[in-house]
Parts: C-alpha cells; structure tokens; sequence
C-alpha cells in the first residue's frame, strides 16, 4: 500500500521526558510507515527552550496561525527543583500558556470511552466534555511578596492619564499579592466556542464560575455569557432542543456527580485545569483524556491531557522497562491528521486519523493494555504491555484494518 500523502504540514510540537520517547515511538510505529508525514517541527523540550529563550514556543504558536493545524507533546513546566534540575537560566512560564494566550480560544478536553475501563461514578454513561477557557486568570497573573506592614493598590491609569483605584489589602505584616486579568473579547471567543461546539455536537452547556464571592470578574463572565447566548445562540439551542444555564462551580460539582454525563461543562481557565483532571481520572485515567485548543481564529491544536510522566522516565533512563499508557499522546496526532484532512479535503488522512483511534481503542478492549488500565479493567483476561509493546499492538490492529 502506498503512503497516504499530505498537501499542508501539521505543526509539531516536540516536547519532554517520557511522552518524548512515547511521541517517537508513535512516529515510527503508527504515523511514517502508513503517511508521508509532513510536519514544521518545533523542539518544545525544556532544554531547547532555555536555550532560546523561549523563543522556540513563540515561534511554534505563529506557525500554527500560518498552518492551522498542529499537535503538542508534554511539556514541563518548570518549578525550583526544574530549575536546578535543568540547570536553566529562569522559571519559564507554562508553554501551554504561552500558545493558548497567542491562539485564544477554548480547551475542549473529553475522555476516551473504552469497554472494560468503567467510571469511578457509576451514574455516568455519556462522556463529559470540559470546556476551559484559555486566556488569562492565574496563568497571565503578577505577583508580588509584601516584605512587610504596607498598604496594595489596584491601580487603573487611562490613556488621557486619570486613574482610578482600589485598595487591595493594608498588611500589618508580610504577606503575598496576585494581580490577575481577563479580557472582554477572549472571554467572549470562550462564549462563542462553547456554544457553537454545543450546537455542532448538540450537547448542552454549563457554565460554572463563582459570582456570588467574586461579584464583578466572575460576574462578568457570566453576564457574557448571557447576553451572547440570549442575542446570538438561543433560538438555536432551542431548535437544536439543547439548553444553556449558569450555576455557582460549587453547584456543578454536586450536579455533575449526580448527572449521566453527555454534556458540555464550560469553566474558567484555572477551574477547568482541575476539573478537566478530575473528570479525565473519574472516566479511568489521565492517559485517557482527549484535549483540543479551538481558536475562534481557525487554528487547532491537539495535546495530550496529561504531563510528562516523569517517574517513568526515570526509569526508562535506567534502563528499566515502562508501561506509560500512549493513548492520549494517540488521540493528538489521529485528532491533528483528521483536522488537517478535513480542512484539505484528504479523505484518505481523515479515514486513517479514524482507524488509528479504533484501532487504539480495539486494542485495550482485547484485553491488552498497559499496567495503568489493567489495575483498574473489568475485563477478566488482560495482558500487561510496555510502553513500546503496547505501541506496537495497536499497529498490528492498524494494519489489519488497512489491510
């Protein structure tokens, strides 16, 4: 069988520890003997982005407005013991922040529903979609450590140079100080995004933040939210038989335990970075989780939902075998080759970015898995595969169905 080709590279987005290796693997195994891959490739890996002073991520982020397409491995985000690990000449911001403040957009995460892996909650039977917004808040946020007894401001100066201001806090003693921001137009791309991919799906929407304790930033949010809904998107939703309501983040987290499942959870950024986890491992695993940037620019951009995996890693530079679950790291590239086939019009790509993901899919329910899965399957006949074994398992489910 010939090489399935591509018209448009895909951006590549190399990135750290054990999911670089896994990312290898995946080229080798699944992606170069099947495509004639063309990816503009961007070594993310926190090595490289010392050395470029981050410049490499920057970099990436304008290829993907160029491209369109790209696909992200895991990356580190470094802290004090990063940085003396590495040797770095600062604490580097996320690179995940980075590109999705560049890009805007939403963060749709959803897990992969496999037979024999049974959510933790026994209510659930549709997975959840978690939509979080990708600009600002904590990860654009500036901050301070208040040395002593002093009094913080807020302070707002305008082009014609008045100013206004807001007393933040008069320490009596030492302390810490955060200034976090948000933007009308971002937090708007967040509304749309969310709605239009609850019509293309039809899911409804949750929105969840906490206006009752933060009465003018989290209350903007929900009044964005409303006013586009009500002016833009409900006649839709109503002919679409969907809904759309708000609710406090505490309220959501009651209900979505209660719930089955099949809708679109739509958080703020920070809120969504711990809810996002917090369903992905309630649906079985971290490693089993799906994650998409949607720029209401057209720009797309596939990740896995999960880090490094730096305990293995560890291991695997000692020479010990691993069994790290790759299907994320799966999904991102059969997510970015369907998009970029789409886009092109390469049903050839589209049908193989959809036989990679069954093919994937078909392997954990013949009973073979890593260890992450077979702790917790239903299925009674289970084979434990390493990293590279389980990698090549679903190739000899790949070429069975290319065959």
């Amino acid at each position: 069988m010939g090489k399935i080709k591509m018209t448009t590279p895909l951006v590549e987005m190399d990135g750290d520890e054990m999911t670089r290796i896994l990312w290898s693997m995946i080229k080798e195994e699944l992606l170069l003997p099947f495509i004639d891959l063309k990816t503009e490739y961007y070594d993310l890996g926190l090595q490289n982005r010392d050395k470029t002073d981050d410049k490499v991520t920057v970099e990436a982020s304008e290829a993907t407005k160029k491209y369109g397409v790209a696909v992200k491995c895991a990356t580190i985000t470094p802290n004090a013991s990063r940085v003396s690990e590495y040797n770095l000449k600062q604490m580097w911001k996320s690179p995940n922040g980075t590109i999705r403040a560049l890009l805007d957009g939403t963060v749709f995460r959803a897990p992969i529903l496999v037979k024999g892996i049974e959510p933790y909650v026994r209510t659930w039977k549709k997975p959840i979609t978690l939509a979080r917004h990708a600009y600002g808040d904590v990860y654009k946020a500036s901050e301070m450590q208040i040395p002593g007894p002093g009094k913080v401001e807020l302070v707002y100066t305008a082009e014609d140079g008045n100013k206004s201001s807001v007393l933040v806090h008069e320490f009596q003693g030492a302390g810490i100080v955060q200034g976090m921001h948000n933007l009308d137009a971002s937090i708007e791309s967040f509304a749309r995004s969310c709605f239009q991919f609850a019509l293309d799906t039809k899911q409804d929407v949750w929105f969840a933040a906490k206006d009752t304790i933060s009465k003018q930033y989290d209350h903007h949010f929900k009044d964005i939210f409303e006013e586009i809904y009500q002016k833009e998107y409900q006649e839709a939703f109503e002919k679409a038989k969907i809904t759309y309501f708000y609710t406090l983040i505490d309220d959501a987290v009651a209900r979505v335990v209660k719930s089955e499942g099949g809708f679109i959870w739509a958080c703020k950024n920070y809120d969504g970075d711990v809810m996002s986890d917090l369903v992905a491992t309630a649906f079985g695993s971290l490693a089993m989780m799906t994650s998409v940037l949607v720029s209401p620019h057209g720009y797309y951009e596939y990740e896995a939902a999960h880090g490094t995996v730096q305990r293995h890693y560890y291991k695997h530079l000692k020479g010990e075998k691993t069994s790290t679950n790759s299907m994320a790291t799966i999904f991102a590239w059969s997510g970015a080759l369907r998009k970029r086939g789409e886009l092109d019009g390469l049903s050839e790509l589209v049908r193989f970015a959809d036989l990679l993901e069954k093919a994937s899919v078909q392997t954990i329910e013949s009973g073979r898995m890593t260890k992450d899965l077979a702790l917790i399957t239903t299925l009674s006949e289970v084979t434990v595969l390493d990293s590279e074994d389980f990698i090549k398992a679903v190739r000899s489910e790949l070429e069975k169905m290319l065959a």
